[in-house]
């Protein structure tokens, strides 16, 4: 299996589910321009990360390549104990990030897309930061009795880490998330973080 990934971007969330597997995988890091480049294209003809190759198979978009690491490395338990209430609970809070808060920045990396006027892009950004900080509070409110989103280590969590760097990095104010903190601490302690960082040359 090989995920093609862009340092920081939703990827790296899949690269990071992909260290905790432990099994063996590939990972090609691309840039803005190796993503537009023809051999990439080929892959996946909208120029975007992440995309999975396995063998003859190719497969997109995020959600689907999280449940597609989940069962072809079962051991990890990703999706949980393989029962359909820890499989739901997964599901749930992986389409909770994947759905809801991702969809929610689009506005702060791209404000031109949603107001024709170069004036108001910081507006549209600010009321983008407000709209984030407010789906924030249900992920620190779930992790407020728990280490992990759906009540045990699952695909959904690298996905909400790396939100939180984005966050970070577009001056999201996430004061008062103490829960949240503690979350982001944990994961930039765990091993198998720290390993897709580095690969991505993001430590």
């Amino acid at each position: 299996m090989k995920l093609y990934s862009k340092p920081g971007a939703c990827s790296t969330a899949d690269h990071i589910a992909l260290q905790w597997t432990g099994g063996a995988f590939e990972v090609e890091v691309l840039d803005k321009d190796s993503m537009k480049a023809p051999a990439f294209l080929a892959i996946n003809p909208a120029g975007a990360v992440p995309a999975v190759v396995d063998g003859a198979f190719v497969l997109t978009q995020n959600a689907a390549i999280m449940g597609y690491i989940a069962d072809n490395f079962p051991q990890a338990q990703l999706a949980g104990d393989g029962s359909p209430q820890q499989r739901a609970e997964a599901a749930r809070w992986l389409a909770f990030v994947n759905s809801d808060l991702h969809p929610a920045f689009k506005p702060i990396f791209g404000p031109g897309n949603y107001h024709p006027d170069p004036a108001q892009a910081d507006t549209v950004r600010q009321l983008a930061r407000e709209r984030v900080r407010a789906l924030y509070a249900t992920a620190d409110q779930r992790l407020a009795d728990r280490q992990w989103l759906a009540g045990f280590r699952s695909y959904a969590d690298p996905y909400l880490y790396i939100t939180l760097r984005w966050a970070d990095s577009v001056k999201v104010d996430l004061s008062g998330y103490q829960h949240l903190a503690a979350f982001k601490q944990r994961m930039e302690a765990d091993t198998g973080v720290q390993a897709a960082l580095k690969a991505e040359g993001l430590l």
